[in-house]
This record gives C-alpha cells, sequence and structure tokens, in this order.
C-alpha cells in the first residue's frame, strides 16, 4: 500500500484513514450493512492489463479465471476489457455470457462435467473445453456427433510439478484429480484427432494456486513442449497453449510473487526456443486480477479477555470469507481508521460463527473499541465467491469504486430473500 493524493491508485492511507480510489472506506462502512467488500475498478483494471500487455506482441488470450470472484461487476469490467473467461461450471458459463464475454473467449474446465453443461457450452458455441479425462473426451465427442457438432478441446495435463503451495490448492501433482497423467496425453491426443466431433485445439496444464515462484510453471511449460514436439512430428499441430492460471499476490512481506510480465516473458521464450513462437499462448489468472483488489469491511462488537488469549469479535465470519478457516491463510487487517487514544492489544480477529475454526487473523495487534470498522486486506479473490450463509446468515454487500463513485454490485440480502425457494411441508 501507498500513500498518495491520487483517486485512482487503488487502496491508500491518507492522513491515518485508509481510502479506496477517492472514497473514503469509512464513508463507505457508515452507509452499508457489514460486513461488505469493496473493490476498485482502477486496480482490477491494472492487474488485468499486467497481463494483456506483456502478451500484446504474440497470439494470446487472457482468460479470467471466473472462480476467483464471479460477481457480475466484476466480470462486466473484465469482458470490457476484452478478457476471456476460465470457467468450471454451466453456471459460470451462464454468468460470463450475461457480463459480456463472447462465447468465442470462453474456456471450460472442470473435472466433473455433466452432459447437460457439455451440451450448453457446445451450443454456445465456446473456444474450448479443457478435456480432464478419457471418459470425458468419450462423452463430449458422442454429444458433439449426436448434435452435428465438432467440439473444440484441449487436454489437461496432469505434469507431476509440485507448485510449492498449499496441498489444497495444488492442482499438478500425480495425487491430484486433475487432469491426465502427462505420459498417457500423446496417445489419447492421437485418439482424438480421429474422433468425428472432436477438434483439437491445444494442450494445457494448471498446477495450483497462490503460486510465488516462476520454476514450477517452467518445469510445466517444458513437459507440455514436450508432448507438442512429439505430436508435432506425427503432424498434429496446436493452436494453443495454455498453462492455467495460480500466479500467486502478496499477502505478507515476505511474499514475493514474479510480475506476469516476468512469468509470460519467460513462457514465451521457452515456447519460441522450441519452435512455437506462432502458436497462441492461454493464460488463465484469477487471484493475480482481483485479489489485491478487494477488502472486506467488518465492524468490531467486542473486545473479549480470555484466560489464554484475547478476542476482537468482528461481524465479519467465515461464511464471508472462508481463506483462514479453510487453508490457515494469512490475510492483513488493518483498522480503517488509525486509532492513538487506546492501547493496542494481541488479538484473535474472531467472527459470530459457531465453529472454532471461524477466525480471520490469530494473534494481531490492533488498537480498536467497540465500534470501529476494520478492513481486511487483498481480500477480491475467494472471499465473496465462497461466501455461504451457514449459521442463516446474510450473504456480504458488495461494491465497485470508480474514483469517486460507490456502485453496488448486488441487492442487500434479506431473510425474506434466503428463505424464499424453501418449501413448507404441508
Amino acid at each position: 500500500m501507498t500513500d498518495s493524493n491520487s483517486s485512482n491508485q487503488g487502496f491508500v492511507r491518507r492522513d491515518g484513514e485508509l481510502f479506496c480510489e477517492g472514497l473514503s472506506l469509512a464513508d463507505i462502512a457508515k452507509s452499508t450493512n457489514m460486513p461488505a467488500y469493496v473493490y476498485s475498478k482502477a486496480l482490477i483494471t491494472r492487474n488485468f492489463l499486467a497481463s494483456a500487455d506483456a502478451l500484446k506482441a504474440v497470439p494470446h488470450l487472457v482468460c479470467y479465471a471466473m472462480k476467483a470472484n464471479s460477481t457480475a461487476g466484476v466480470l462486466q469490467t473484465l469482458a470490457r476489457l476484452g478478457a476471456g473467461a476460465d470457467t468450471v461450471s454451466g453456471g459460470e458459463i451462464a454468468r460470463a455470457l450475461k457480463a459480456g464475454f463472447p462465447a468465442n473467449k470462453i474456456v471450460y474446465s472442470g473435472v466433473g462435467k455433466t452432459p447437460a453443461e457439455i451440451a450448453f457450452a457446445l451450443k454456445k458455441g465456446i473456444a474450448c473445453f479443457n478435456v480432464e479425462s478419457e471418459p470425458e473426451l468419450e462423452l463430449i465427442n458422442a454429444i458433439a456427433t449426436e448434435n452435428g457438432l465438432r467440439a473444440p478441446i484441449s487436454i489437461r495435463c496432469n505434469p507431476n510439478v509440485d507448485a510449492k503451495t498449499h496441498p489444497y490448492i495444488s492442482t499438478g501433482l500425480k495425487n491430484n484429480k486433475f487432469g491426465i497423467p502427462i505420459e498417457r496425453v500423446e496417445a489419447l491426443y492421437l485418439r482424438a484427432a480421429n474422433m468425428p466431433g472432436i477438434e483439437v485445439k491445444g494442450i494445457d496444464a494448471h498446477i495450483g494456486s497462490q503460486i510465488t515462484e516462476i520454476s514450477p510453471y517452467l518445469d510445466s511449460v517444458t513437459k507440455l513442449l514436450d508432448v507438442m514436439m512429439s505430436l508435432r512430428e506425427k503432424g498434429l499441430e496446436f493452436h494453443h497453449l495454455d498453462i492455467g492460471g495460480g500466479l500467486g499476490i502478496r499477502y505478507r512481506e515476505e511474499d514475493t510473487p514474479p510480475t506476469p510480465k516476468e512469468l509470460l516473458w519467460a513462457v514465451r521464450d521457452l515456447m519460441t526456443e522450441r519452435g512455437f513462437e506462432k502458436t497462441a499462448l492461454f493464460v488463465e489468472p484469477g487471484r493475480s486480477i482481483v485479489g489485491n483488489a478487494g477488502v472486506m469491511l467488518t465492524k468490531v462488537l467486542f473486545v473479549k479477555k480470555g484466560e489464554a488469549r484475547d478476542f476482537c469479535i468482528v461481524d465479519g465470519a467465515m461464511t464471508d470469507l472462508i481463506r483462514p478457516a479453510l487453508y490457515e491463510a494469512w490475510m492483513g487487517i488493518e483498522p480503517v481508521i488509525e486509532r492513538h487514544d487506546v492501547k493496542p492489544l494481541l488479538m484473535d480477529v474472531v467472527g459470530p460463527v459457531c465453529e472454532s475454526s471461524d477466525f480471520l487473523g490469530r494473534a494481531r495487534e490492533l488498537a480498536v473499541v467497540p465500534g470501529d470498522v476494520l478492513a481486511v486486506m487483498d481480500a477480491g479473490a475467494y472471499g465473496s465467491s465462497m461466501a455461504s450463509r451457514y449459521n442463516s446468515r446474510l450473504l456480504p454487500m458488495e461494491y465497485l469504486v470508480d474514483g469517486n463513485r460507490l456502485i453496488p454490485l448486488r441487492r442487500p440480502d434479506t431473510f425474506e430473500a434466503m428463505v424464499d425457494g424453501e418449501l413448507l411441508i404441508d
């Protein structure tokens, strides 16, 4: 975070008060129910362009990984910038289309595609199915043939590469459920090339999330290029190479992820060395586009003294932001307005949900009193998209800040909306 008088710098602190672009987060908090998410349009734009500009000299497609944050207004912002969409369900494809992504810029990943989802995606004319298994390839071929269509496909390879991230978000090791062992993909591509309902378009891998080193990507890409070279010798050419996403962001001072430019230029160099400089490069960033572009605002309810530790009890919970509970993920927590009239205490920041895992941060030094507002930083990814109504809690509100404009991205949740789809028995 940097101090600045500019209104388009994302999240900045001015005279001890936290702002999002030109708006005070304290003022936003006064005008809404909390917890609430606030996103910076300027940061979303800048983060997307960091990947798009790094690839502007070569054929490419930057497909935003919707699972990171699928709020309609966020999707619209990226669609208008020319992004593609990386989707993992029929629902995400429908969301992407509604938000303005062209079908020919949508790729469809996911290990459990249903027949209905496959048929829906086929009829919409998406860019590519990222195939995760042999049975899935056969199902796509059957559905496409039945509908008189040819399905564009890429086979997701499992390169058995350690992404050096949390085991729950590692996806490229041989014991993960994702993709097809890379030793088997060449034979499968040769089969696919002869299937009547299949059009081979690309090859892909996705090795994990919150990756902070380039080397795992380059190991994965090297293995994919080996397959591409072998298949080229057998007469099979590829339209694109998809390296997946997962580039990390800086949650803590010691986190030093590479920039999109550092990563993508290194991948481009590898492709050129192997004679694939004209092959399109697809990339699927999610967290690196929206992660640092959002905060979650939450109000302090109580400061509770305990026997072994003290607690800062807030109205935000694991239902609103599950990353700390699910992955023990560390996220920065800052007062929206700095306070110097009370002594800082070392406290766990916890929510109201009836689970011991309901915490946003452990052992944080904070000078706060009830009624103060905290900002959970870098919460734009895997926050609202993973929110739930467990304990019958309302979903958090979401806003986009565009300079000095505050734009609501959803209607406030209500108890009536929560139970609207439920049926009482006679």
